[in-house]
């Protein structure tokens, strides 16, 4: 059952409540969803492997610091208390994933419920293209004139109404609540294209084609249609990293540059480029970002400040500049504590190197929670298959999150929790080493923050001397 309604809450909130329940969305069904979860959930706590991760330390903290971070920053307690409740439906998704998914099988379930998601984007999508949109008079760059876009264009529902570098009306697909932004919806997507794999049969043709070759054929068309400029990039990302095993890095880079050029003369992008000019404006953003983080190093500006600190009103585009801006070192440090084993099990359960073939234990031996007993025999070639798929959906996210402010979006803790979900599997199966205690890896994530600062920081600096 918690299970089940851990799926309803994800599908609820990618998708709103009013699509889903319609007028009872008024009684706040998915707050009312939410404590019924939390209280099915209560028994499985024990035994989960919630109280062995650092990740649930590091969101215990980052809900902390997101509160003080507006409470100190805005001095506005019921602005902390919003905030607060704002992070903690998204950070929630990491324990249900944790504590409800244990098998292979619901992992396909939750694979099978993000495509699901994207689906319906897609489809409302294109059902809008098939009736019509509206179209515009071209902006004519050279004049002081601004033609403006028609009302009617800027108000349908999944498409989103803009125009091109060139002065053309274009549409990108969005979706609703936590993706209604194109870019937001392109991420997702990325993300889900290599975990629809997880369904791929060696030598099960027929079946391969309909229940994986054409679901990502339908999600790199719902990525084409959203036009988004970093999807693209994470795209290529993932083509470099898959690539890159089987034939070598520097033919996986060349082939990569290849869908690429092949992507821009499509159109990809709806017109848009993808250059250094093109984005001085968001690195002028990014800028002032580093500076916001120079001014309150401690805890920011606040959670969802940083609009009210730029000339622009606009965030940073740049999920590490704005969790450091907003929530400062201390909140930079605790997304880096999630972030740092996340990525260290996700590698290690994808190199066989690190795993071995040793069996699992017979059951009247097995001194092991109810919940781990639940998951299903798995293999270790499984697991490695698993593991990469994880590491492919992870690098779409987090390239396409490098032009996005999207630092504590749902997807990011959904992702999470399938990767500790995985290396549980391997774990109890004496496949793998077990996890880094905390204070072990309390100072790898220090470093890790410190690490990205500096990053952000010289490549401003080269960005800037190439302007």
């Amino acid at each position: 059952m918690g299970f089940a309604l851990s799926v309803l809450y994800f599908v609820t909130y990618y998708l709103t409540a009013p699509i889903l329940f319609g007028p009872l969305a008024g009684f706040r069904i998915e707050l009312i969803l939410a404590i019924l979860i939390f209280f099915v959930s209560l028994p499985k706590l024990a035994g989960s492997i919630l109280l062995k991760t650092p990740q649930s330390v590091a969101l215990i903290g980052l809900a902390f610091t997101v509160f003080l971070s507006v409470l100190i920053g805005t001095h506005w307690p019921m602005g902390a208390v919003q905030a607060f409740l704002g992070f903690i439906p998204n950070a929630f998704a990491y324990f249900l994933v944790c504590l409800h998914c244990n098998s292979k099988k619901k992992l396909q379930i939750l694979v099978l419920m993000l495509f699901s998601v994207c689906l319906f984007v897609i489809a409302n999508g294109c059902i809008a293209f098939l009736r019509g949109v509206p179209e515009a008079p071209r902006h004519n760059m050279d004049s002081l004139e601004i033609v403006p876009l028609p009302q009617e264009a800027t108000t349908i529902p999944y498409l989103f109404a803009m125009r091109s570098d060139a002065g053309e009306l274009i549409y990108r697909l969005r979706g609703l609540g936590l993706i209604n932004d194109p870019n937001d919806f392109g991420q997702l997507l990325v993300c889900v294209i290599p975990l629809v794999f997880i369904f791929w049969r060696p030598k099960k043709i027929p079946r391969n084609f309909v229940f994986v070759i054409l679901p990502v054929s339908v999600l790199l068309y719902g990525t084409f249609l959203t036009h988004s400029r970093g999807a693209l990039i994470a795209l290529m990302a993932m083509a470099v990293v898959a690539g890159r095993r089987r034939i070598g890095t520097l033919p996986a880079l060349l082939i990569a540059g290849g869908l690429f050029a092949a992507a821009m003369a499509l159109h990809f992008t709806g017109g848009r480029d993808i250059s250094a000019n093109t984005g001085s404006e968001r690195t002028e953003l990014w800028g002032t970002g580093l500076q916001l983080l120079k001014s309150h190093p401690f805890f920011g500006v606040g959670f969802g400040s940083m609009p009210d600190f730029t000339d622009s009103h606009l965030t940073a585009h740049n999920s590490l500049v704005v969790c450091a801006a907003e929530l400062g070192m201390v909140g930079l440090y605790f997304w880096c504590l999630f972030l740092f084993p996340t990525l260290r099990n996700v590698l290690a359960i994808a190199s066989p190197e690190k795993l071995s073939e040793t069996e699992p234990p017979k059951p009247e031996q097995e001194i092991v929670s109810p919940a781990a007993r639940e998951i299903t025999a798995i293999d270790k070639a499984e697991i490695v298959r698993l593991g990469r798929l994880l590491v492919l959906s992870l690098t779409g996210f987090l390239v396409a999150g490098w032009f996005l402010s999207r630092a504590f979006v749902m997807t990011l803790f959904l992702l999470g929790g399938m990767v500790e979900v995985v290396y549980e599997m391997a774990l109890q199966r004496g496949m793998i080493a077990p996890r880094l205690r905390l204070s072990r890896i309390l100072p790898y994530a220090g470093g890790l923050a410190v690490c990205l600062v500096l990053m952000m920081y010289i490549m401003l600096r080269i960005l800037n001397m190439m302007h």
